[in-house]
């Protein structure tokens, strides 16, 4: 039953539109990395870290967490139109297995995004001719870090777009939460609890550190394994309640 659920929604994947999508972000990336000009910058310090942090800044800030929110629009797009919810639901198929295939997806699908980007940062340094050494575990763990950061998003995001018909609706609700997260990652107090800014605090390599990511595990735990739990848990309780 769950396989079936899942190639259902692997065809509609195919055919919403949403490939093209998934290139958006660290195409982005990969433009600002080539317009960076990192010469004489820090002479001791490796040339990809500097370009990281600065392809960085805009796409975990602005790009990333919106993609979350078009991704999870397009994903229930096909249910919301002639009725598709009473269909899909018809069948027997539980609603758990369907809610938790559509966030595996989104899952899937934002870390296909984040491996492009890994892509976008290697293609930037070898056109601008970088010779140091590539970074790789500073890259895999802000890379990585950075797909986590997102589950909550994801999550709310999709529970957003179960609970209305309209993609804007969602999108817009992501765009306000997105754009003050510019300024709630330079609060000591407040940034680290803003889900919108852990993409960009996962993903920054600014400080050193040793543990798996760039953030303390308190932090990964608590604000994004919370998040997660509440904004993952309310969105399956009420779609298990939602009227079709």
């Amino acid at each position: 039953m769950f396989l079936s659920v899942v190639q259902s929604e692997w065809f509609k994947f195919r055919k919403s539109g949403m490939l093209p999508v998934l290139f958006v972000g660290p195409a982005i990336g990969l433009m600002i990395g080539l317009m960076t000009n990192i010469t004489g910058m820090e002479a001791d310090v490796n040339a990809w870290y500097l370009l990281l942090q600065f392809m960085i800044l805009p796409y975990a800030l602005l790009f990333l967490p919106l993609m979350t929110g078009v991704l999870a629009g397009l994903i229930c797009r096909y249910e919301h139109q002639a009725g598709g919810w009473k269909q899909f639901l018809s069948l027997p198929v539980t609603r758990g297995s369907v809610f938790f295939t559509k966030y595996l997806l989104l899952i899937a699908s934002v870390f296909i995004i984040q491996m492009l980007f890994l892509g976008a940062v290697y293609m930037a340094g070898v056109m601008k001719g970088i010779a140091d050494p590539f970074p790789m575990m500073i890259i895999w763990k802000s890379v990585l870090g950075g797909w986590v950061a997102t589950f909550p998003l994801v999550a709310l995001q999709l529970w957003m777009s179960t609970v209305w018909k309209s993609f804007a609706a969602p999108f817009a609700v992501n765009v306000i939460f997105t754009l003050p997260s510019i300024l709630a990652v330079n609060s000591e107090q407040f940034g680290p609890y803003y889900p919108w800014g852990q993409p960009f605090l996962m993903m920054y390599a600014g400080r050193a550190s040793d543990s798996v990511f760039y953030v303390p595990w308190d932090q990964v735990l608590t604000v994004v394994g919370g998040s997660l739990l509440v904004f993952f848990a309310a969105g399956l309780v009420y779609f298990q309640r939602k009227e079709v």
